[in-house]
C-alpha cells in the first residue's frame, strides 16, 4: 500500500526522504471526536510499508469545534524515528505499522519561542 502523491509533504529524517499526509477531511468518527487525529508516512523512494500514527488530539476539521493542534514536521520526524526504533521496516513489504503517540510524548516536543 502506498500514498497517492497528491497532497503529501516531504520531510528528511536522518538522511532519508519521507512523504507524509494528514487526511484533509475527517472521517465520520474523527468528525464527532470519537477517534483521534492521524497521519501517514512512507519513504519517498521505494515505499513498501506505510506508517500510521495516531495523535492524542481531535482532527482539526472536527464538527464539534473540539480544540486540536496542527501536525508539525517535528512531530512527524519524532514519530518516524520512534517507529523505526520500535521495528518499522519501511523498505520491506508488509502491513501498515501503527504507532500511537500519547500526550506526554507530544507535549515533550520542543517548542520554538519567537522573540517579540
Amino acid at each position: 500500500m502506498t500514498l497517492a502523491r497528491k497532497g503529501t509533504r516531504r520531510i528528511v529524517v536522518d538522511g532519508v526522504e519521507f512523504r507524509w499526509k494528514v487526511r484533509h477531511k475527517p472521517t465520520y468518527d474523527q468528525g464527532i471526536g470519537a477517534s483521534p487525529l492521524t497521519f501517514v508516512a512512507e519513504p519517498a523512494e521505494r515505499p513498501e510499508s506505510l506508517l500510521v500514527v495516531s495523535l492524542p488530539h481531535p482532527h482539526p476539521g472536527n464538527w464539534l469545534d473540539l480544540p486540536s493542534v496542527p501536525v508539525l514536521p517535528r512531530t512527524v520526524a519524532t514519530a518516524i524515528r520512534l517507529a523505526l526504533a520500535r521495528g518499522w521496516r519501511p523498505f520491506q513489504p508488509g502491513p501498515a505499522f501503527t504507532l500511537s503517540l500519547d500526550e506526554t510524548l507530544t507535549s515533550a516536543l520542543p517548542v520554538r519561542v519567537q522573540a517579540e
